[in-house]
């Protein structure tokens, strides 16, 4: 009975991973990620450990939870996509009780029959050594037996605590249990929040220099994670030239975030790298408006679309103001070229070792003198009325990435996003009210200039207006009325 028990599970086992012929054949491979590893091990200071945790689950609401999206940092070092996990990346080679010598180790979830039919496959230990190349892999389970004395370390790397972590009772070596594992065996101290006085014991605990490391990584993309960028911008620039394409008035700003939606799926982007921005009319004035409602867009109204999709955890940033009756009126087409000119002004310095404020200084000047010229404003310092934002961040596995912000550097990919707000009630004159424009697109910073990868997502006023007239294969899509009797 037993044997036949345990063939029962090798079989079960078997399967499961010959399942995985199901997914997609594009992903990062094992060597990008011990690569990254490897980088990293080589900026760490000398003698110290950097130690990572994977994301929690967060509850949505009873026993749904929110579908799971791996922290960052340690998708980029592992391409490990599940939760209840820590990895140690050692500077130095270290050796175990055993003799084996090794420089980085990994606990993760163990394999679960149960589990595994409600909640979908894991790795376990053996599947992260298989398919992600991390030898010394081991289950979350043997964490707290492992046998290690961060005392020796000159220095402990991680990234603080937020204390939001919830705790399952039924598993002993769930996050919450790895977490305290980690600080028992460390000797983390909790910060004394009830005086400022209380002075905290030294050790050999770094909480902040992790952060440093990982912008100057993770800010420089390889090539390989600018064809996952690429992809995940093509495919948002082919959502906007479709709602460009489909948009009619009448339509809810929930349709055009579907249409936008159905475009990502259909490209097979996993996600989308943020809650999509629709916003119609005054809407768009609400810098990050995510609720998306209004059920029909008036015909004389201007439709702020900021999305991006994320393909394997690389996200797009692409934001789009079109005229939904395809055409502009003469107010909305001076403000939106007025944008469209600070972009362009900031382009001219997009390039290798120019300061990152340079970029914002360039679109600054330009739509403030432009304000002031059309009476909006009469003074430098009322433009953050209108333009109240920044203009550039980097993109990658997180939609606002890490990166550093003293200089452009080669292979750093940004956004540049200038806009003008001008919500109901403004102090100007009334003609300008409830224009919203913004226009982002993506960019790779070369040695000599950029690439502009998000160019097929028209952004003239001209371009965006012919697009608009193409026929839309959404034209005859015609659903029934729900509330129609029969």
């Amino acid at each position: 009975m037993r044997l036949f028990s345990a063939l029962l599970i090798f079989c079960w086992s078997v399967s499961a991973f010959a399942q995985e012929a199901d997914m997609p054949t594009d992903f990062l491979s094992k060597a990008f990620y011990k690569d990254r590893r490897d980088k990293l091990r080589d900026k760490l200071p000398a003698n110290s450990v950097a130690v990572f945790f994977a994301n929690p689950v967060r509850n949505r609401a009873n026993d749904i939870d929110f579908v799971y999206h791996q922290d960052p940092d340690f998708y980029y070092l592992t391409g490990y996509k599940e939760t209840d996990a820590l990895l140690l990346v050692f500077k130095d080679t270290q050796t175990a009780n055993n003799g084996t010598a090794y420089n980085e180790i990994i606990f993760v979830r163990p394999r679960n029959e149960r589990a595994e039919m409600w909640t979908g496959r894991r790795l376990g230990d053996v599947g992260v050594k298989n398919q992600l190349g991390l030898d010394q892999s081991f289950n979350n389970t043997e964490f707290k037996r492992y046998n290690i004395d961060f005392s020796k370390f000159a220095s402990v790397l991680f990234f603080d605590f937020k204390n939001d972590v919830r705790n399952d009772p039924r598993d002993s070596s769930d996050l919450f249990d790895l977490i305290a594992q980690f600080k028992t065996k460390a000797n983390y101290r909790e910060k004394n929040t009830a005086s400022l006085t209380v002075e905290q014991p030294k050790n050999n605990l770094d909480a902040k220099a992790l952060l440093k490391i990982m912008n100057s990584l993770r800010g420089i993309k390889t090539t390989e994670e600018l064809e996952m960028i690429r992809k995940a911008v093509k495919i948002s620039c082919a959502s906007q030239v479709e709602v460009m394409k489909a948009i009619k008035p009448g339509m809810s700003e929930r349709e055009i975030e579907g249409i936008h939606q159905y475009v990502f799926k259909k490209y097979q982007a996993e996600d989308m790298g943020y809650p999509s921005i629709v916003g119609a009319g005054h809407n768009g004035c609400i810098l990050h408006y995510e609720e998306n409602y209004k059920p029909s867009i008036s015909n004389k109204e201007l439709i702020l679309m900021d999305l991006g999709a994320e393909y394997h955890g690389y996200s797009a940033d692409i934001t789009r103001t079109i005229p939904v009756n395809g055409k502009f009126s003469p107010e909305q087409k001076i403000i939106y070229e007025l944008v469209l000119k600070a972009q362009e002004e900031a382009m001219k310095v997009c390039k290798a070792g120019t300061p990152f404020r340079d970029l914002y200084s360039a679109t600054n000047k330009i739509i403030t003198q432009g304000l002031k010229d059309l009476g909006i404003i009469k003074s430098d310092m009322e433009v953050r009325r209108y333009y109240p934002h920044g203009c550039c961040h980097h993109i990658g596995l997180d939609v606002h990435d890490r990166g550093n912000y003293e200089k452009q550097e080669e292979n750093m990919v940004i956004t540049i996003e200038p806009g003008i707000y001008i919500p109901d009630n403004s102090p100007c004159d009334k003609k300008w009210w409830g224009i919203a424009v913004r226009i982002e697109d993506d960019y790779l910073i070369t040695k000599d200039g950029y690439e502009h990868l998000s160019v097929s997502a028209p952004r003239t006023v001209q371009d965006v207006e012919a697009m608009m007239t193409l026929p839309s294969p959404l034209d005859d899509f015609v659903l029934p009325e729900l509330d129609k009797k029969n």
